[in-house]
C-alpha cells in the first residue's frame, strides 16, 4: 500500500480575480517553471514544515496544474493527508513574489511571478483553487 496521499488540482486559474483583486495572466509562471527551482509543498504556508512533494507544476491553458503527494512520514504531513481524506481540507494557495504586474482599476494583472511554494490551505484566496485526491 502507497503510504504517501496522491493529490492534484489548479493553484491558479488565468484571467480569474481572487478575494486580494489580483488576477494572473496566462504565462505568468512561465519563467519561474523554466528556472527548475523544487516548488515547496506546504500546509497553511507554514514553511518551517514542508508536508509533501510537488511531482508536477505546470501551466495549461486553464492555470497553474499541480500534481504531488502528502507525506505521512512526519507529523503534520499525517494531520495534513487525514484532514484532507475527511473533506476538511481542499484549498489550494500561491506563495510567490511579483516580478512584473499592472494595475487595472482596483485590480492588480500579475503577468510575472516567480512561484515558491503552492499550500494546502483551509481558505484559499482564490476560492476555484481546489486539490482532489487522486
Amino acid at each position: 500500500m502507497d503510504i504517501d496521499l496522491r493529490i492534484e488540482g489548479y493553484a491558479s486559474l488565468f484571467w480569474t480575480r481572487d478575494l486580494n483583486d489580483d488576477v494572473t495572466a496566462a504565462g505568468a509562471f512561465a519563467a519561474s517553471l523554466a528556472e527548475g527551482t523544487p516548488v515547496a509543498m506546504l500546509h497553511q504556508h507554514d514553511e518551517t514544515e514542508p508536508v509533501g512533494v510537488w511531482d508536477a507544476v505546470v501551466e495549461d491553458a486553464k492555470g497553474l496544474f499541480v500534481r504531488g503527494r502528502i507525506l505521512r512520514t512526519t507529523p503534520r504531513g499525517r494531520l495534513v493527508a487525514a484532514l484532507v481524506e475527511a473533506g476538511a481540507l481542499d484549498g489550494l494557495s500561491i506563495g510567490f513574489r511579483q516580478v512584473k504586474a499592472r494595475t487595472q482599476g482596483r485590480l492588480r494583472v500579475l503577468s510575472r511571478v516567480e512561484l515558491w511554494e503552492v499550500s494546502i490551505v483551509t481558505f484559499p484566496m482564490l476560492p476555484g483553487a481546489r486539490l482532489t485526491v487522486g
